[in-house]
């Protein structure tokens, strides 16, 4: 089932998700729902807060960028980053929740995450690249976290007007279906 995406400034996005501590069928559907609602937008990672559940859940699938060819898709219970790279890369990245914005994020290139499959057995994956930055940006979104968060205070004033508007809900051109923080739309 699609599931509608939370814009920017719902408040859901902003908060901390709740550890998952039993798989529950619940939870497996949301997974299963969260990687169709993924690809249906045109994504590549998404957090459940993103599609208004509290569950420390991520999905994500790079297999269709120059960089994923062998990466399987995964869902990430309860993830945590355990270690950084020293290395740091700037990369432009954007947001299902912040549409038709993108700016340039500086990362670290390696990371290390700890997390639960979808039986809660523990598991780790040592990440590069793209696959690291999606892992850091999604598990962002389980922390209340943006990626212009992560930019300057000068680079972010310039997104200024464009959050305004994304948050008055003006000219919002995305084609999956949202929820606003003041408008419910199905598209």
């Amino acid at each position: 089932m699609i599931l509608p995406i939370y814009l920017y400034n719902h408040p859901i996005l902003r908060q901390k998700a709740i550890p998952i501590r039993s798989i529950t069928p619940e939870i497996v559907t949301l997974a299963e729902n969260m990687f169709e609602t993924m690809y249906q937008a045109n994504g590549i990672g998404l957090a459940a807060n993103q599609v208004g559940q509290r569950h420390a859940m991520i999905v994500v699938d790079i297999r269709d960028t120059d960089e994923g060819n062998d990466t399987p898709p995964l869902c990430l219970l309860n993830p945590r980053i355990i270690a950084y790279s020293d290395k740091q890369v700037e990369y432009e990245e954007g947001c299902l929740s912040v549409p038709g914005i993108r700016e340039l994020v500086v990362r670290p290139d390696q990371v290390t995450v700890e997390y639960d499959d979808l039986e809660l057995h523990p598991q780790r994956i040592e990440a590069e690249g793209l696959l690291a930055r999606v892992l850091q940006h999604e598990i962002d979104h389980l922390q209340g976290i943006y990626f212009f968060d992560r930019i300057s205070p000068l680079r972010r004033s310039f997104l200024r007007n464009k959050l305004k508007k994304l948050e008055r809900g003006i000219a919002i051109e995305c084609a999956y279906p949202y929820v606003h923080s003041s408008v419910n739309v199905e598209q």
